[in-house]
């Protein structure tokens, strides 16, 4: 089965868009926020009222440059996929990211995904977007199962790693061919993922996404070759990986304004 690779979070920064473009990503994503009335991409949350923005050990001011969700749906090469995961738990952020779809002249196929479904489901009605479903607890898991039995058909599913084994993924498999999972960092999380019958593998490490884009050419090619001299320097070059100790693909800070203020 041929899995779909996504760069997680590549597409919250040019440079890191133009590297998963590079390694042959089928799917970039990018995580959409509505921050005073404009749409910007970022993993980094505000700090109340301190002019700060913070994403585990980062931090960073709020004069940050922004790079906005216009910006890098005009800077996506010709057939890069992008995976929009809606920031928010509620649909201000789906108008606004409907309005700026539909003015685009590039219709192309574009992700919708994200944890507030009414989001999802809204930006769905737009005929060249693809709903995709997250689910990151047990409780959202339970709610996924039920709305793929009775609710509107979806494109597909994202689902945290730690929920699922082989019996949850041909359950969901019932339902939807695009099964996909994240984080997936690790050799021993992929090969796990790989065994239980994903079809979408979520990584931040350029080495996976390699390995992967790889496999698909070379069915052939043994597991203990994963991430060779080749692959490690391109690694390095495109912002690093796992394997040389570098920060992942969608963690490497833009020169074209990467880091971003979410909505306060």
């Amino acid at each position: 089965m041929s899995i779909v690779v996504v760069a997680h979070r590549a597409g919250n920064s040019l440079r890191t868009l133009a590297a998963a473009e590079r390694r042959g990503a089928d799917v970039v994503e990018c995580d959409v926020h509505l921050h005073r009335g404009r749409l910007v991409v970022t993993h980094l949350k505000g700090a109340g009222p301190l002019p700060l923005l913070w994403d585990r050990w980062e931090l960073v001011s709020t004069r940050t440059p922004q790079l906005e969700l216009a910006d890098l749906l005009e800077a996506r090469a010709v057939g890069t996929t992008l995976m929009l995961d809606l920031k928010g738990w509620h649909t201000s952020v789906a108008r606004s990211v409907t309005a700026l779809l539909q003015e685009q002249e590039r219709q192309d196929p574009v992700l919708a995904c994200g944890r507030w479904w009414p989001s999802v489901d809204a930006v769905a009605e737009l005929p060249f977007v693809l709903p995709v479903l997250s689910a990151r607890n047990a409780r959202e898991l339970r709610r996924l199962r039920r709305r793929l039995v009775s609710g509107p058909a979806v494109h597909g599913v994202s689902v945290h790693r730690s929920l699922l084994d082989a019996a949850v993924v041909r359950e969901l498999h019932r339902h939807v061919d695009l099964v996909m999972t994240w984080p997936v960092n690790d050799a021993v999380t992929l090969d796990a993922v790989r065994a239980i019958g994903v079809s979408g593998v979520i990584s931040d490490e350029v080495w996976v996404l390699a390995e992967l884009v790889s496999h698909r050419r070379d069915r052939g090619r043994p597991s203990a070759e994963r991430a060779p001299a080749a692959d490690a320097q391109a690694a390095q070059d495109d912002g690093g990986g796992a394997e040389t100790g570098d920060a992942g693909l969608g963690q490497v800070e833009s020169d074209e304004g990467g880091q971003q203020q979410p909505p306060g």
